[in-house]
């Protein structure tokens, strides 16, 4: 799945507050680093955008953090 960001690819995305107790909802993980192709990385307030525009994404990221 590309990951797309103000019409740029995002990619080295992290994730973290991934509680394996709140399975399968991980309603408390959120990705924590991500940056623009070219290198730049995103800031805070497109951290924010990411997270709200991929749930699924974070979602599948933590269930994978566990296995």
């Amino acid at each position: 799945m590309t990951t797309i960001l103000n019409g740029k690819e995002v990619c080295n995305l992290e994730i973290d507050g991934v509680d394996s107790s709140d399975y399968p909802d991980f309603c408390d993980a959120y990705i924590s680093y991500a940056c623009y192709v070219d290198g730049t990385p995103l800031s805070e307030d497109e951290m924010n955008q990411l997270n709200d525009m991929y749930p699924e994404l974070i979602s599948k990221m933590a269930f994978e953090s566990l296995i």
